[in-house]
């Protein structure tokens, strides 16, 4: 992994990771409590992004980027899930229904795995190397 910046180690413990790590956290809760921690995370990442450092901030910018493509992603399957169910009644609405659901397990994993690479990038006291990706 070429591509990945390591910090400084005097910036990296000057740094307060304590935050991003919470917001991980409650990212990875809001599968738990119907997204509720999520939004509670979103908030702590946009209070927390101006006064951030180089490391906490690419991992702020990386959650903030998470939650808005998840909440793409989760309506782009809503309307699938949600076009097939009354189709589904002379049964040409089953393969949008589970189309919708297939989007939202897929996206599940996706969330869980940024989640996670988020997680042992911060734990590494690295940046997050490509914080505006569409994957990891």
């Amino acid at each position: 992994m070429a591509d990945v910046q390591l910090a400084d180690p005097r910036q990296a413990l000057s740094e307060g990771r304590l935050t991003p790590r919470i917001t991980y956290g409650l990212y990875l809760a809001g599968f738990a409590t119907a997204g509720l921690t999520t939004a509670i995370g979103l908030i702590l990442a946009y209070a927390r992004l101006a006064d951030a450092g180089p490391i906490t901030f690419s991992h702020y910018r990386f959650l903030i980027r998470t939650f808005w493509l998840g909440i793409a992603w989760a309506l782009i399957g809503l309307a699938s899930f949600s076009f097939g169910v009354p189709l589904s009644l002379v049964l040409i609405g089953i393969p949008f229904v589970k189309l919708g659901l297939l989007i939202w397990a897929l996206m599940g994993i996706w969330y869980a795995v940024r989640c996670v690479a988020g997680l042992i990038y911060l734990s590494r006291g690295q940046v997050y190397p490509r914080p505006r990706s569409w994957f990891f």
